[in-house]
């Protein structure tokens, strides 16, 4: 942690399940780390170990069932395939609303934003995804558009992991503004 850590006492969840993207959970990860922030990797079970697409290991702190919304700052929902697993469960997209309902961080890049659809956050919202979700985005009522990030309040979204450091330096203001 560096001395001029824009993010000290903030507390932040990434979630992760089978089949994520590496890079759109390590990156956010580490680099929020190195902020100054708390960070603690998601699933549905506490202490899983959760392949990504390649077979890379992510071990969850925590389960959605131990989260409480008061006691974060901001939720990653990265890209992959996990999304659409996050998504199958209540407690996370319950977690995403109350966290949107706070005014707190709520980022997701890629297919990350399904989570958000899930978590029905994206209504009036400019956002941004992965090209093949734009619909179901827009079809949770997202004002979907193709940037490299778009932040609209507390949303951070991005397209793809080639965003991640606009989406990173855009998730770190929102979080240091808070």
């Amino acid at each position: 942690m560096t001395p001029e850590a824009k993010l000290k006492g903030k507390r932040i969840a990434v979630f992760v399940d089978q089949l994520y993207q590496e890079m759109e959970v390590w990156y956010p990860y580490y680099r929020l780390i190195e902020e100054g922030a708390e960070v603690h990797l998601v699933g549905a079970e506490a202490g899983k170990t959760y392949p990504s697409k390649t077979g890379y290991p992510a071990v969850s702190a925590k389960s959605y069932a131990e989260l409480n919304a008061a006691d974060y700052d901001g939720v990653v929902a990265p890209g992959g395939f996990a999304p659409d697993f996050i998504r199958r469960n209540p407690q996370a997209n319950e977690f995403i609303a109350e966290i949107n309902r706070r005014g707190k961080l709520v980022a997701a890049i890629c297919h990350g934003l399904w989570c958000c659809c899930s978590a029905d956050v994206l209504r009036g919202k400019h956002c941004t995804s992965f090209f093949a979700i734009r619909v179901d985005v827009q079809n949770a009522g997202g004002l979907w558009e193709d940037s490299e990030v778009v932040v609209d309040g507390n949303l951070v979204s991005s397209r793809k992991p080639d965003d991640l450091p606009a989406f990173l330096r855009a998730s770190i203001a929102v979080l240091a503004a808070q």
